[in-house]
């Protein structure tokens, strides 16, 4: 089951890394997800990462701000997001889904989801 840290306050223009960790051996098995919900808004895909490390794909209102990374030999993912803006305040929730080419961006891909965690860009 993943698990997101690293949400806070944060003014516009400026950064955090969240972080997703998953108990086991088999989280190098896995393409991670980060999707993001906002309140009165659905669920959004934002970035995935494939098990390998190298096939990304971001959501293009974040392309050029966030960067997705991962670690297998400590079972972390990463979500750098940098420039942000208050219309990325959500929560923000960590899934692991099926090891396939292409990458896949849709939330029934993803098998296990994290409990998210808030964040929030003021103005």
């Amino acid at each position: 089951q993943p698990a997101e840290s690293g949400g806070t306050l944060v003014q516009t223009g400026g950064s955090l890394r969240l972080s997703c960790t998953a108990s086991g051996p088999t989280f190098g098995n896995y393409n991670i997800g980060w999707f993001r919900q906002a309140p009165g808004k659905e669920r959004e895909f934002v970035a995935a990462i494939a098990w390998t490390g190298d096939r990304t794909v971001l959501t293009n209102s974040v392309k050029g701000r966030f960067t997705i990374s991962r670690d297998n030999a400590k079972n972390m993912a990463y979500l750098q997001m940098d420039a942000l803006k208050p219309e990325d305040t959500a929560v923000y929730y960590c899934a692991a889904g099926r090891a396939v080419i292409p990458v896949k961006i849709d939330a029934y891909e993803f098998d296990f989801w994290g409990q998210g965690t808030q964040v929030t860009v003021s103005s």
